[in-house]
């Protein structure tokens, strides 16, 4: 048995081992009371950092959202934003070369404003878009401003180009009442011209061979008549030189005019910014950007026409621009063409009539045919359409008349070398002298038409000259078939043929000309002939002596 001392010594022992295991007991109590907290507070802030999470999975969303419409509603202010620079210079500046850089600018913002109508701040600036009237207002007045001084040139109102565009896109009433005041007053201008040069009087000339007068063929020749020569009642033109100064005022001013309306008067849309930054800067008025040919305007000519060079259907200005219109745009510009220059090609028509009827000597008449048809290649390099067929008509009508004349004078020399039939039949007298100032007037003609003549096969002259040979030949035998003596017959012949001989070879550097060796070559032939029968005839009244 143990001792009770023992059993105490055990008992506090358990005691206190109690006591432990008891703390230990609330020790684990407040552990797994704060584990259960942390549990909580952990599930509480795993919660959190979910709901943190999606959160800004929504604001990095709403980022890229914003980042896609920054550019376009940037862009977007930018467009219905209008400057005040740009409203002081349309409302409180006079139309000038200020506008000249921003009136596609304010077009541009006026534009987008009716486009982005839907955009509540564009329908707030729907007072300030009303400032497209107020403009055109001030620009209707610019513009019928300059009409009053006749003197201005279209390079003015070239310069003016994009202010009109803005008036055919928004306020097309005003824009077609400055076309038509434009269009009468050039019709009034250009008509004094052509009236003061048809009063000129008309100096005939005389039946030599005068080159000056064979020179008005040509476009490249002497100055036109200015019109003020017209005062002097005592100045004479040939007739020739009128209606060269007629017709090249003519093709300067209609060409020059036609560019000009094809031009300024096409209408265009208004073109992206980017569009106008890279536009080109060459003359709008020059259809071939800019190139001039100016050994084809005629000095003097009182206008400087810009032609158009080979390029021309590539360029994007001018005619250039007006291929690729449609059918009723171009026609509308050209009937506006025709309301300018259709009473100027009515006078120059009546002009030419008067000229033919009756119908004038052969020689000027076909210097004005060659006159014609050089105008006419001209203008078809320029590429005046309306132009080219007044011309082209022209010319019809020309032809028939100079074929009348040639043949008018074949028959006249035909009645003069036609023998008397009948008993009272009258014979038809010559001279030596008429024979030879006709013999003399052939020659002339002869080198004229061969000089006026490119071709060396040409049906129309040479046809006719061929007939005048052979009826002057004619006439030359039945002048002489009244001298009874062969010899002094002979003679005679071999005279007159001389007379044509010489009057061929005056122009010395026309003998290589394939026609007029044909024409030495015939004459030639018929004056040995001649000499042989006064040879022979002589050689056989020596033998009968």
């Amino acid at each position: 048995m143990t001792s009770p001392g023992t059993d105490r010594a055990r008992a506090k022992d358990y005691v206190e081992l109690h006591a432990q295991v008891q703390s230990s007991m609330n020790l684990l109590d407040s552990l797994e009371s704060f584990l259960s907290s942390f549990q909580r507070d952990l599930s509480s802030v795993s919660g959190q950092i979910s709901e943190l999470q999606e959160r800004s999975k929504d604001i990095d969303g709403r980022l890229k959202s914003r980042r896609r419409i920054e550019k376009p509603l940037s862009k977007l202010v930018s467009e219905l934003t209008i400057p005040p620079a740009l409203i002081l210079t349309i409302l409180d500046t006079e139309v000038g070369e200020s506008w000249i850089p921003v009136i596609d600018d304010f077009e541009g913002r006026l534009d987008t404003l009716e486009v982005r109508a839907r955009v509540k701040a564009a329908r707030d600036l729907g007072d300030i878009s009303e400032g497209a009237s107020h403009c055109s207002t001030k620009l209707r007045a610019f513009f019928l401003a300059l009409l009053q001084p006749i003197k201005d040139s279209s390079s003015v109102y070239m310069k003016y180009r994009s202010l009109f565009s803005f008036l055919q896109r928004k306020a097309e009433p005003v824009a077609k009442e400055i076309q038509d005041s434009l269009g009468w007053l050039k019709v009034l201008r250009v008509t004094e011209k052509f009236e003061a040069l048809v009063t000129l009087s008309v100096h005939q000339g005389g039946s030599r061979l005068d080159h000056e007068r064979l020179s008005y063929a040509k476009i490249d020749g002497p100055s036109v008549i200015l019109a003020y020569m017209a005062d002097d009642k005592t100045h004479k033109e040939p007739l020739e030189a009128i209606l060269r100064s007629l017709f090249l005022v003519l093709m300067d001013n209609a060409t020059a005019e036609y560019s000009f309306i094809t031009t300024f008067f096409l209408f265009q849309p208004l073109a992206p910014v980017g569009d106008q930054e890279n536009s080109s800067s060459a003359p709008l008025l020059s259809p071939d950007h800019g190139v001039v040919d100016d050994g084809k305007s005629i000095a003097d000519s009182e206008a400087r026409t810009e032609v158009a060079g080979p390029n021309l259907s590539m360029g994007r200005n001018g005619l250039g621009r007006l291929m690729d219109t449609d059918k009723s745009a171009r026609n509308e510009l050209v009937n506006l063409w025709k309301k300018v220059f259709d009473p100027v090609l009515e006078y120059t028509k009546a002009f030419l009539v008067s000229v033919v009827e009756p119908p004038p000597p052969a020689i000027p008449l076909l210097t004005m045919v060659r006159l014609t048809e050089a105008v006419l290649a001209e203008v078809q390099k320029r590429q005046c359409s309306p132009l080219e067929t007044f011309f082209f008509t022209m010319r019809l009508q020309l032809w028939p008349v100079f074929q009348k004349v040639m043949t008018e004078h074949c028959d006249s020399l035909k009645k003069v070398a036609e023998k008397p039939s009948g008993y009272f039949a009258k014979t038809n007298p010559t001279t030596d002298v008429m024979i030879s100032n006709i013999c003399q007037s052939y020659t002339v003609m002869f080198q004229s038409f061969v000089l006026l003549t490119s071709e060396a096969e040409e049906t129309m002259i040479f046809s006719n000259l061929f007939r005048l040979q052979q009826e002057l030949d004619k006439l030359i035998l039945r002048h002489t078939e009244s001298v009874t003596d062969p010899i002094a017959r002979a003679t005679k012949r071999s005279a007159i043929y001389e007379i044509l001989l010489q009057g061929l070879i005056k122009s010395s550097h026309l003998t290589q000309h394939p026609k007029v060796q044909t024409e030495l070559e015939h004459w030639s032939e018929k004056e040995q002939s001649a000499r042989q029968t006064i040879l022979s005839t002589g050689q056989r009244n020596k033998v009968r002596q």
